[in-house]
């Protein structure tokens, strides 16, 4: 494995597309369930009803070669097939959830592919002890923004805003408080651990959520106030669910 941080590699950069056209930037990230391979991102970077954007594929660039990561290859995913949806996607009692999970087919994929992905162990559940004020990371492509030669993602600092467990007004997301940007949406939420998977003894990261959009206040003076700089972050238990 290339001499990075394999967090790094779990990652990537989706443009979304239509008849060939590129029309938004966007993160996502890969998970693995035995044998399967999915990219998760968020439901609203596939469709998005109120904006009326409706990709109908994604492109995605990934590693090919070990050695150097500057090499890429450009991978398309439809998203429709015979006018249905590919993706998985989930509700609760407040609505939908802002998450999709969308297979992958091995066998497609560039036998040489260099990648990571997250695994059911190292998934963080919702009754977990994280405390309010943890450090976290939000890894992804803000304003699309990457190291242009290596392809590589990079990490906004953040920290635990509301309570762990508990579901924000509600909603089936926590809060965190962190600088992010367009581009970010479907980006992994993660923490720090010291104890890793016996499977994945060189992964030291828990997989907490899947970043959304920024939280704002209805009520803001646009002209007086300041943007709250806190967002919301889908737990990432809904992936188990979607990837059964």
């Amino acid at each position: 494995m290339p001499a990075v941080e394999p967090i790094l590699l779990t990652v990537t950069q989706i443009s979304t597309m239509n008849q060939g056209q590129v029309m938004t930037n966007a993160t996502g990230f890969f998970f693995a369930r035995g044998e399967r391979l999915f990219l998760i991102t968020s439901r609203h970077v596939v469709i998005n009803e109120p904006t009326n954007h409706r990709p109908d594929q994604l492109q995605i660039d990934v590693y090919v070669d070990t050695d150097n990561l500057a090499k890429t290859v450009s991978f398309s995913i439809p998203l429709y097939r015979d006018k249905q949806a590919l993706w998985k996607q989930g509700s609760d009692s407040s609505g939908l959830i802002d998450v999709a999970a969308i297979p992958l087919q091995r066998d497609a994929l560039p036998e040489s592919m260099v990648y990571r992905a997250f695994t059911p162990d190292t998934l963080c559940q919702p009754e977990a002890t994280v405390e309010v004020g943890s450090p976290l990371m939000v890894v992804g492509f803000p304003l699309g923004f990457a190291d242009t030669l290596h392809h590589l993602p990079v990490v906004r600092q953040a920290v635990l805003a509301s309570s762990f467990g508990l579901r924000f007004q509600g909603m089936g997301y926590f809060l965190t408080d962190a600088l992010t940007h367009r581009g970010i949406s479907g980006a992994p939420v993660v923490m720090r651990i010291d104890k890793s998977s016996p499977r994945e003894p060189d992964f030291h990261w828990l997989l907490l959520g899947v970043h959304s959009s920024r939280l704002d206040v209805g009520t803001r003076d646009l002209n007086e106030d300041e943007a709250l700089g806190l967002n919301c972050a889908w737990y990432a238990d809904i992936i188990m669910t979607l990837t059964e």
